[in-house]
């Protein structure tokens, strides 16, 4: 996940201008086309790939800088900045920005979308579900069976949706519409998993006091959202607040973004609501810093002959590349099997199998959340965390790569089937 996730194709709701507020609510992101002649580099950062984009640019610039001289990478990366490191400023800081966005985003499909019926979103729902489980139990097999750790058996667990998202455009741009909605629901799904996951597993040694304070904030934001007080820069002191009380609970600091996010009214069919206007106006500053930021600070490791060895014989390494590679694809395929043939629950208008096939690799690619758990996992063993990282960087390639050949197969199949189509509607005429 990075970015934004949802697209506003899967609304239920367009917004329109009312005429009793000074301010008319934008139009829906996504929906609109860029015109070239006037343009705005916030409509660029909103668009399908910019996210992936730039995540994996800032990846790669992290990589290369990390290979070409670790010691000045890692100078940067631990140099503080008050009383933390630019690391901890990206990770414990900046991405609370990123999750609060996450939390609108859940807010919305609880609201409208493809989560305020769960029934109409049974597949995915439980695809996702069992894609977080199949990445979690190959990484503990062959951990077990390797005498490694069980300390990172949730790195493999997340799917990168903005990156994966980037993929599906590039490479699937004539498949049918319901498999981009697949993915879209899915990922939903795995962020909210992401999230329970990193509140639960990696909230160590908490204060009861701090963490009232943080659930304070949220009640503050809370009755101000009910009251319907809309002016942003009151909420701003809030949630700076809470995220400060947030961090030294002992729970992670990116919590606080999800519940506030999680918070925020969204009533369906009303006018000019704080979440389109918050998103509308963060989601370029997520995709275009935030997770960049993050990807550059995270992602960068050394990579020699020992490093590259221990990726395919070292148990961690090898268990999150074989949880991305496999056990996504696995868990995503056989939840999504089990529930069209244990329920009523079918696949997506013009999807078929073959199109699944090609999904469940697409949620292999994991790198900001798996990045993120990495660092929580082997916070201090820095050897296994390089391993970890590299590991994460390992099986999200050969994910995208599978996905992106898959992609290629499919979207020749359904070519030839509207080529036989047309072909049988003219023998009619």
């Amino acid at each position: 996940m990075s970015g934004s996730l949802v697209d506003d194709e899967s609304r239920s709701v367009h917004p329109k201008a009312d005429p009793m507020t000074k301010t008319a609510p934008q139009p829906p992101r996504r929906a609109r086309r860029i015109d070239p002649n006037n343009f705005h580099l916030g409509e660029v950062l909103r668009a399908n790939t910019a996210g992936g984009v730039l995540m994996l640019i800032a990846t790669l610039i992290a990589l290369v800088w990390a290979f070409l001289g670790k010691h000045g990478y890692e100078a940067f990366v631990e140099y503080p900045i008050g009383p933390y490191t630019v690391a901890e400023w990206a990770s414990d800081g900046l991405l609370t920005v990123f999750f609060f966005i996450s939390g609108l985003e859940l807010k919305r499909e609880f609201t409208e979308g493809s989560l305020r019926r769960p029934a109409d979103a049974m597949v995915p729902i439980t695809a996702a579900a069992c894609g977080m489980a199949g990445p979690a139990l190959v990484f503990i097999v062959i951990n077990v069976l390797g005498g490694g750790t069980l300390h990172g058996w949730a790195v493999p667990v997340a799917t990168d949706i903005a990156f994966a998202l980037a993929v599906l455009a590039v490479a699937g741009r004539h498949l049918p519409p319901s498999l981009r909605a697949f993915m879209l629901t899915l990922a939903i799904a795995d962020d909210l998993g992401g999230i329970i996951v990193i509140a639960i597993v990696f909230s160590t040694d908490l204060s009861f006091a701090w963490l009232g304070g943080a659930l304070a904030c949220m009640l503050l934001w809370w009755i101000l959202q009910r009251r319907r007080v809309d002016n942003g820069w009151i909420y701003l002191p809030i949630f700076l607040v809470c995220w400060f009380c947030m961090l030294h609970s002992g729970v992670h600091a990116t919590i606080a973004g999800v519940g506030l996010g999680l918070l925020t009214r969204n009533t369906p069919e009303a006018l000019n609501e704080p979440l389109d206007r918050w998103q509308h106006v963060l989601d370029p500053w997520s995709a275009g810093l935030v997770v960049p930021i993050f990807a550059l600070t995270n992602a960068g490791v050394h990579v020699d002959g020992q490093l590259f060895a221990a990726l395919w014989t070292n148990p961690v390494p090898l268990g999150i590349i074989a949880g991305l590679v496999l056990g996504k694809f696995i868990g995503i395929l056989t939840g999504s099997w089990l529930t069209v043939h244990l329920s009523r629950a079918r696949l997506g208008d013009g999807l078929t199998w073959g199109d699944m096939i090609a999904a469940a690799e697409l949620g292999g690619v994991g790198l900001t959340v798996s990045l993120l758990i990495a660092h929580l996992s082997f916070l201090n063993n820095p050897e296994v965390y390089d391993e970890a990282k590299a590991g994460v960087l390992a099986g999200s390639t050969i994910s995208a790569i599978l996905a992106v050949l898959l992609l290629q197969w499919r979207t020749a199949v359904h070519k030839r089937w509207r080529r036989e189509k047309a072909r049988a509607g003219r023998a009619l005429r």
